[in-house]
Order: C-alpha cells, then sequence, then structure tokens
C-alpha cells in the first residue's frame, strides 16, 4: 500500500520524527501477507513495490544499491516489506485476533523453503512476535530443530532464540543438550544466542538452565566481548540467592581477566551489591572490594571507568577519602567532547552534591563553562549543582548566568532549578532578596501549572522559613495573583495571605488586592478571597470599618458561596449590628484548624433529626477510622466483635459509645474519648478466642473483652475476666460485668472498669485470666448437661501506655495549624533511632508509636531517600490539641537520627510526647 510522501526535515527538531509506516492499517496488511500463501510471487508487482521503496528511500539518503539485483531479489524486497509492516504492527501495541494470527502464522511457515538470509530472519522475528499457541508450535518446531543444527550460523542462533521463547518445559528439555553446546561454541553469535535464551528460560524453567553452571562458567572465559557479558550475566541470576556463591564469584573475577568492558560494567555492578550487603566497617578502611573499584578508574574503556565512579559515589556511608579519585575522573569527563560523557558526569556529581557538596566544590569551575552547554539537560544539571555547592559570594553571578538560560528549558527542568534555588536561599537567608527577586520574575513568565505551583511553594517556604522575607515575598504573591490563570493556586495564596498579611507592620497594604479578587475572578477565587478579608478584620482592629464595607458589598454577588460567606463573616465580626462572640472565638472560628473529620459530620448531620435542640458540632466523633467492628477472623471462627452492633453509616467510635451507655454501670462515667482497636489476647486456631478493646474515659478506664468459644461440645456460663493490676498501681477496679452465657460460635463480652487520676496519661501493665463454667452439650440434641466444672484460661498480658491517650485527628492545613498553635508550649529535641533497614522502617515505627494522624500524605517516604520528614496531628486526652514534625535522616550506612518538634496548648503534653518517644 502505497505511503504518503511526508517531507522529513533534518534541521526542524521539533517537528515528529518521521515514520515510513505513519498511517498503515491493520487490514490492508494483513491483505498484503496472503501474498505468502502464493506458490509463485507476482514479479510484475514485487517489482513496482520495490521501485516505489526505491524512489521514497532515494528522497531521505537511504537508498539502496541497485547493482546486480535481479527480479527474485526484488521479490524478497516485497516479502520483507510486508512481513516489516506486521511487525511493526505488533510492535505498536496492535492486536491480532486468533483467527488472524493463526492465518499470518501458517502463512508465513511457508517461507522456511526461501534461503534468503534477510527474508530467513524476518520469518524467525515474526514467528516469535506472534507467540503461538501449543498447538501451532509444533508445525515449526521441526523446521527450527533443523535449523538449530545447520551448518549456517545465523540460522542456528535465530532458531534458539524462537524455540526458546515460544516452547515449554517438555521440549525443552528434548533440545537441552543442544542448548548446552551451543553456549561453549566457537561462534560467538550462537553462543550469545544460547545465554540470552537461557536468561529468559530461567524465569519461567529455573531448574534447567541451573544445570548448565560448567558450560557457563566456561563461556565467562571466552574471548569474544558480548558472549563474555552475557554468561557473566547467566551466571548472576544462576547464584543471585546464595549470598556467598554470589561474593566468590566476584571474587574470583576480580582477581581474574575480564576482558569485556560490557562484563566489566557488569562485574562492578555486582561488586558494588557485595559491599552492600558486607556491611563492613568503613571506618576502619577495610571496605571489602573498594581496591578493585578504585583500579577500574584507570580502565582504557570511558564506561566501565563511569560505572566505577559512579560505584563509589552510592557506596553506604562513603568517606572523603573514598569519594576523591572518582571526583577526579568525573571532572575531567566534564570536559570531554562526547555529550554523553558529560551528561553522565554531571548527573553523578548533581546526586554526590545532596550528600557531600564540599567533596564537588573543586569541580565548580568545570561545571561553570557547562551553564553554556548546548545540550540543556547537561546546562540544567550543571545550574543545580552549582546551587547545592556554590558559596555566598558566587549566589548573584549564579543568578545573572540563570536568568539568560530559563527561556529555553522545559518546565521540568525549569522545577529543578527552582527546587535548588529554593535550598540555596535557606542555605544563605542574607541572599533572600536576589534570590526572591528571581522568584518573581519568572513567576511572571509563561510555564504550566506544576512550575507555577513549584514556584509559589518555594515563595512560602521562604517567607514561612525568613522572616525578613515575609513582606515582599507576599507582595510578589499579591503580584501574580493578579494575573493568575491557576483557580487552584490562586484559592492557596489567599489562604496563605489570610494567616501571613495581618501579622506584618502594614497589612492594609495587601486589601486592595485581595479585594479585587472578587470583582475579577470565578466564584471559587471569589469565596476564597471573601475569607481572606474576614481574616484580617478579625486579626486587626483598625481595618475592620474597611472589611464591614467590603463584605457588605458581597452581599451582591451573583453566587450563593460568595453571599452565604459574607453573610457568615459579617455576623461572626459584628459587622450586621449583632452581638458577636469573644475576640478568641472569632479567631478560633477562622484561624483554628478543623479538626472534625468531613465524613464525621457528613454522617452526623445525616443522622441529625430537626427539634428544639440545635445540632452540636462537638457530638460529632474526631476519630478519623472508620472500620467495621468485626475483628479479625480466624479460620473456622466468626468475628468476635460487639455482638450486634449496628450495621450502617455509624462510625465505630458512636457504635461503642451506644454500647457502654447502654451499661448502667459506666453510664456516670463521662464522655467516651477514645477506643482503641483490638488486642488480641489469645492465638490463632485455640479453643476460645479473646481480645480486647481499650476504652478511655477522663477518670477511667473500660476493658472489653470480646470472647468466642469455638467447641462445638461445650457451653461456657458466667464468664469472667479476672485482671491483675498488681504492676499498675494507679489503677483501681471499680466494677466487673460478666457474661452470663457464651454458646458455641456467637460472641460475646464482659467488662472490667478501672478509674484512674483524673485527666492524667497513667501507663500500666495487667494480668488477665478467662475464668467460666463449663457445660457439655450433646451435639447431636443439643441439650445441655445440668452439672458444670469451674476452668480458667491463661490470656496474654495487656498494656496501657500513653499513646492510648492520644485520638487520631487529621488537620486540613497542617502548615496553618502549626503556626496558629505558636511557639509558646514548643519543645524540640533530637534522638538516634539505631540502625534500621530504610527510612520507611523508622517513620512507620515512630508512628505507630505516638499512635497519632499522619497528615498531607507525608507517612509515604519515596523510594532510596536519605532525609524525609513527617507530620502528625492528634487530640491528648482532655481535648488537647497536639502537632508533630519528624525530621529523619540517615546518620551513617543504616543509623537513622530523628529531629522531634512538638507543639500544643498545653506544655505538659508536649513534653509527654518526648517521654513517650524517649521511652519507646
Amino acid at each position: 500500500m502505497a505511503q504518503p510522501l511526508v517531507k522529513k526535515d533534518d534541521d526542524r527538531d521539533d517537528e515528529a520524527e518521521y515514520s515510513p509506516f505513519l498511517g498503515i492499517e491493520k487490514g490492508a496488511v494483513l491483505q498484503e501477507a496472503r501474498v505468502f500463501n502464493d506458490p509463485q510471487l507476482d514479479a510484475r508487482r514485487c517489482s513496482q513495490v520495490f521501485l516505489l521503496l526505491f524512489l521514497i528511500d532515494l528522497m531521505f539518503s537511504l537508498c539502496y544499491s541497485m547493482v546486480g539485483f535481479d527480479i527474485e531479489f526484488v521479490c524478497y524486497l516485497f516479502l520483507f516489506q510486508v512481513i516489516t509492516k506486521l511487525l511493526y504492527l505488533l510492535n505498536q501495541g496492535e492486536t491480532f485476533t486468533k483467527t488472524e494470527a493463526t492465518e499470518v502464522f501458517f502463512s508465513v511457515t511457508k517461507l522456511f523453503q526461501s534461503r534468503d538470509l534477510g527474508l530467513r530472519r524476518m520469518v524467525y522475528l515474526i514467528i516469535k512476535e506472534l507467540s503461538p499457541s501449543a498447538d501451532e508450535v509444533i508445525i515449526v518446531t521441526s523446521s527450527l530443530m533443523k535449523d538449530m543444527n545447520s551448518k549456517t550460523d545465523m540460522y542456528r542462533a535465530n532458531a534458539i532464540r524462537v524455540l526458546c521463547r515460544i516452547t515449554d518445559g517438555t521440549l525443552l528439555t528434548q533440545i537441552e543438550r543442544y542448548l548446552k553446546q551451543a553456549i561453549v561454541d566457537k561462534n560467538p553469535v550462537v553462543a550469545s544466542a544460547a545465554l540470552v535464551s537461557g536468561i529468559h528460560i530461567l524465569q519461567t524453567n529455573p531448574e534447567i538452565v541451573k544445570r548448565w553452571s560448567n558450560e557457563v562458567q566456561e563461556a565467562v572465559q571466552s574471548r569474544a566481548a558480548l558472549v563474555q557479558f552475557h554468561a557473566l550475566a547467566l551466571l548472576h541470576q544462576i547464584r543471585q540467592n546464595d549470598r556467598l556463591a554470589v561474593s566468590k564469584l566476584v571474587t574470583s573475577l576480580t582477581r581474574g581477566n575480564v576482558r569485556s568492558p560490557l562484563a566489566q560494567c557488569l562485574l562492578v555492578c555486582y561488586t558494588s551489591q557485595v559491599i552492600r550487603e558486607s556491611g563492613n566497617n568503613t571506618q576502619s578502611g577495610d571496605r571489602p572490594f573498594y581496591d578493585y573499584l578504585e583500579s577500574c578508574l584507570r580502565h582504557k574503556s570511558e564506561m566501565v571507568i563511569f560505572e566505577a565512579a559512579r560505584a563509589i559515589t552510592e557506596l553506604n556511608g562513603v568517606t572523603s577519602r573514598e569519594l576523591t579519585p572518582a571526583i577526579t575522573v568525573l571532572q575531567l569527563f566534564l570536559s570531554s567532547s562526547k555529550p554523553v560523557l558529560r551528561f553522565a558526569a554531571v548527573r553523578t556529581l548533581n546526586k554526590v552534591a545532596m550528600t557531600h557538596p564540599m567533596a564537588v566544590t573543586n569541580c565548580n569551575i568545570d561545571m561553570e563553562s557547562l551553564i553554556s552547554d548546548q545540550n540543556r539537560s547537561i546546562a540544567t544539571l550543571a545550574i543545580t549543582t552549582l546551587l547545592k555547592t556554590g558559596n555566598e559570594s558566587s549566589v548573584d553571578r549564579l543568578m545573572k548566568q540563570i536568568t539568560n538560560f530559563m527561556s529555553d528549558i522545559a518546565d521540568e527542568f525549569k522545577i529543578v532549578v527552582v527546587e535548588a534555588i529554593r535550598s540555596l536561599c535557606l542555605k544563605f537567608p542574607l541572599k533572600y532578596r536576589s534570590l526572591m527577586n528571581f522568584l518573581s520574575n519568572i513567576l511572571r513568565e509563561e510555564g504550566g501549572f506544576d512550575y507555577k505551583k513549584a514556584i509559589v511553594d518555594s515563595i512560602v517556604i521562604l517567607i514561612r522559613d525568613i522572616p525578613d522575607a515575609k513582606e515582599s515575598g507576599l507582595l510578589h504573591l499579591c503580584e501574580f495573583i493578579e494575573d493568575c490563570e491557576f483557580t487552584y493556586l490562586s484559592t492557596q495564596i489567599l489562604h496563605f495571605l489570610g494567616v501571613e498579611g495581618p501579622k506584618t507592620s502594614d497589612p492594609s497594604k495587601y486589601i486592595r488586592y485581595i479585594y479585587n479578587r472578587v470583582h475579577l475572578e470565578n466564584a471559587t477565587v471569589r469565596a476564597s478571597a471573601v475569607s481572606t478579608l474576614a481574616k484580617f478584620g478579625a486579626a486587626v482592629d483598625a481595618l475592620k470599618p474597611r472589611i464591614f464595607v467590603l463584605l457588605r458589598r458581597c452581599l451582591f454577588d451573583s453566587d450563593d458561596e460568595v453571599r452565604d460567606r459574607a453573610t457568615l463573616y459579617l455576623n461572626t465580626l459584628g459587622g450586621d449590628g449583632s452581638v458577636v462572640e469573644t475576640d478568641k472565638d472569632v479567631k478560633d472560628f477562622l484561624f483554628g484548624s478543623f479538626v472534625i473529620p468531613l465524613v464525621n459530620l457528613e454522617t452526623s448531620l445525616k443522622n441529625y433529626e430537626p427539634s428544639e435542640e440545635a445540632f452540636d458540632i462537638d457530638s460529632v466523633p474526631r476519630e478519623v477510622k472508620s472500620q467495621p467492628l468485626a475483628e479479625k477472623k480466624a479460620p473456622g471462627k466468626k468475628p468476635t466483635g460487639l455482638g450486634a452492633p449496628p450495621s450502617g453509616p455509624p462510625s465505630t467510635a458512636d457504635a461503642y459509645e451506644r454500647l457502654l451507655l447502654s451499661i448502667p454501670e459506666f453510664a456516670n462515667f463521662g464522655k467516651l474519648f477514645k477506643s482503641s482497636e483490638p488486642v488480641e489476647l489469645t492465638e490463632a486456631e485455640t479453643e476460645y478466642a479473646v481480645n480486647v478493646v481499650k476504652h478511655i474515659f477522663d477518670r477511667h478506664v473500660v476493658f472489653q473483652y470480646n470472647c468466642t468459644n469455638t467447641i462445638p461440645e461445650q457451653l461456657l456460663e458466667d464468664v469472667i475476666v479476672i485482671v491483675d493490676a498488681s504492676e499498675a498501681e494507679e489503677f483501681s477496679e471499680v466494677f466487673s460485668k460478666p457474661l452470663r452465657s457464651l454458646p458455641y460460635d456467637s460472641p460475646g463480652q464482659t467488662f472490667v472498669a478501672f478509674e484512674k487520676p483524673e485527666g492524667l496519661p497513667i501507663a500500666g501493665k495487667f494480668s488477665n485470666v478467662l475464668k467460666f463454667i463449663v457445660k457439655e452439650v450433646d451435639p447431636t440434641t443439643g441439650e445441655t448437661e445440668d452439672d458444670g466444672v469451674e476452668d480458667e484460661y491463661q490470656l496474654e498480658d495487656l498494656e496501657v501506655v500513653t499513646a492510648d491517650y492520644i485520638l487520631k485527628v487529621g488537620v486540613s492545613n497542617f502548615r496553618s495549624a502549626w503556626e496558629s498553635m505558636g511557639p509558646d508550649c514548643e519543645r524540640v529535641d533530637e534522638y538516634g533511632l539505631g540502625p534500621r533497614e530504610n527510612l520507611a522502617e523508622a517513620v512507620n515505627t515512630v508512628i505507630n508509636l505516638l499512635g497519632m494522624q499522619p497528615c498531607e500524605g507525608t507517612e509515604v517516604v519515596p523510594p532510596n531517600s536519605r532525609s524525609h520528614t513527617c507530620l502528625l496531628s492528634g487530640v491528648f486526652i482532655g481535648n488537647v490539641k497536639v502537632l508533630v514534625r519528624l525530621s529523619f535522616g540517615l546518620d551513617g550506612p543504616k543509623d537513622v537520627a530523628m529531629k522531634l518538634a512538638v507543639r500544643s496548648e498545653d506544655e505538659t503534653v508536649s513534653d509527654t510526647i518526648h517521654e513517650i518517644v524517649a521511652s519507646g
């Protein structure tokens, strides 16, 4: 099928890449593929197609040599073209139906009669890509096995690849002998084909490949570069689950002679892996195999040198002495004439600069010359590396160079530069003016949402962390929202203005910018602007009259949300002449974080029935969890939950509270503060399944023991848990409620209540024994014997810890909540958490220890991170809000250090959080 001629302009890099297959259709190609079934090809048709291809290729300087071609050659080219189109469709994700694939497969197999090497190679490719079914494989198996023993090496190599791809383990055992011979074949193409096939087979039939170890070991000594490379890769995969075997392999090869640069690169990777797993003491200088990596820095192959340098820079706990030779060779690559070497070197140095900036400073002069590199990726990496390693005196010079550079790079590279500038400003706060001006200038330029958001976030962080930058930064943000096309950014900036603007020396200068949004923006931004105006009115008494006037004008807005907000804030601030709450109440309403989960508020509002009693927002549960009450099921057991909790919207906390209120003895305990997750007190598959829920009140703790009888021939009566509180001296038992009867597989509850000092987070350890009367049950009639036997069953110990007195409560905006809390009751300290597998383990451990709610997704640690910040929020018993900022970092190979900052409304609560971590 003739394709439209598309002119290819080599001088235009931004044009779509030209493809000779542009616009081909599957149906037309399948129609052409029927030519494979023709007993004799139409030479005239083939010649016409070939001439068309010749003319097209001539236009793009890709013409064939026409000397000595005959009509048979033209026919082969035509077939070659059809198979190429089929392969193109398959690789573009086009799917063939079962019928289409079968038809093409059987047609292609007829081309095995051809002796043309190029056409035969295409036949191998199409068979491999079509992945025929088991019944179809039989058709070509004999032909492929014949080719595998052919005298033509090209046939042998391709037949091995195809056979190993399309056959199952049964046939592989039949050809295993041939594959072993091929691995040590003198022809490197055949040997490589067998080795690569072995790598693929290892994923599905490892037991077969593991029998080839001797042959693969021999192939590792081959003089052919690719054979040695593939053999080493396969040998490592065979031994990868045996750490000692891998270590021995690396030891033997680092002392031997690996000729292939590709194999040498693999060996460098395996060596660095062994070093990481060895975990030897780097301080004593006995890091294994380091000498080998350093010797590779003097290799004649550039890729081996680079791999060795990169491996050294990525060693855990690498020292400055170890880094020096690697940095030296990377510095030489910076001035290479090859763009790929410059890019590789500057990218590696960029990563090193994150952890060892001083080690990279010697390369700064070389990297400054790369700022004007034609390759924008190289230039971007050079700039960001310089920003990480530069000193205070070089900031202004770098800013001038970056200004001319920013317009030439894509947004994703600009974001990297912005983040580097933000880090530099935090490093040198005295340079905030020039850096803030730079961010403000690029904020006004064209760019996408992610790019603009990165700039806005950077300015916000600088305002928060550098007090002198607050006023100029806020003005830059105000000027930006004048022309901001992104609703999300406008609302976020307005919210931030409402928090920070009133704290400046002249808050009135921001009012004009905010009120302009009420007239010139969409409804969402207008509503946000109204809220921001109200915050200024609440925080700055001198601005109240002016704010009242502006809010009254908003009462005539066309949008319901804007009008409702204006009415609400006028009422709250007293602008409508009504009596307002105290100044503290107003500020709490406008600036306080919304601590009630929206899903709980929605559920409570739906369940509220209009009456003379107004809706009480304090009655809305603040627990985030909304799991069902059913505890974990053991095989063959039913859940041991709350008996018959109501199904539907009510949360877990609601159901627990209703259950406790139904027991008269607990009615005077007050409002339930928190209910814990069920704690298992028995092993799975035991005679009796018991777990406990800890209910925390201000002066009491109630243990709810959920019990299940798993023996069909028994009925338990007068079930009670005897609790020994000798290791919890400040707790005194006040009440216990036994369970009258516990039939087979029917969950029930027994309760024990303790009194404790009011409002204090008292900890203690309790031992538990389950006591009951056992009565035998006839399994056929179901009748129960009258007489029973007293028995008891030892349960696991139970602990009440300080974290049980903290309720998981999220905040909608952690930064705002943190700043509104103030530093008066802040406590900051640093802790060593010892060796951990990774940062994620350390983060999860501390979160579980404190029992607080992670905010803004900060509980997720990015892979391979060396530092991380986690934000937690909660409410301490007594309704004391508490916020935690955890900063983690790797101190050495695997040791984790943590900085803990706590803010709360009570300094004793802040101290308690630190005590939990110190004792945990």
